[in-house]
């Protein structure tokens, strides 16, 4: 998710870029890889970079309800600025970003998304992840919708009326 932006820092303020993006990236650093596709925009700004992406992020996460892992899409709308941290034409380093937290651009110029990705996509994720809309629990998490028996065979005589509902 890395690209070399040395020629849009030396065009002129209101200068863009149009970018599209399909990769396999690791979103959250578990070593889960997942595709990351969409467009991006690089805006010249006096200051530095505006990115502007709108991208689909595939991520693993667990099921809320029945503790599965399932692969699932995160939409994201990406809106930052990145500041240079050196100079295009003769490579000095510029003052430090007074900024908390902002996304720079290294000394090679190159932008790296990585880390907005990953910070969109953490605010992205529900707080209650679902495999499926209807999905039953742990209970009846095998695919026939039937109880599952515990350990000895017999199911729990507290959801023995259930099964007669079906």
């Amino acid at each position: 998710m890395q690209t070399n932006v040395a020629q849009l820092l030396k065009a002129p303020t209101g200068s863009f870029r149009r970018h599209e993006v399909k990769e396999e990236v690791d979103v959250f650093g578990d070593g889960h890889y997942g595709q990351v596709r969409g467009d991006v925009e690089f805006l010249r700004t006096q200051r530095g970079v505006l990115v502007r992406a709108t991208l689909l992020v595939e991520v693993e996460l667990t099921c809320s309800r029945c503790l599965r892992t399932f692969t699932t899409d995160l939409s994201l709308d990406i809106e930052e600025e990145y500041m240079p941290i050196a100079d295009v034409d003769t490579g000095a380093p510029l003052p430090a970003v007074e900024e908390p937290g902002a996304f720079t651009i290294d000394e090679r110029h190159i932008l790296d998304l990585t880390e907005a990705v990953r910070q969109y996509a953490i605010m992205a994720i529900p707080m209650k992840p679902l495999c499926r809309e209807d999905c039953p629990g742990m209970r009846y998490a095998n695919e026939s919708g039937e109880p599952e028996a515990d350990a000895a065979g017999a199911v729990d005589p507290r959801w023995a009326r259930l099964t007669k509902l079906q």
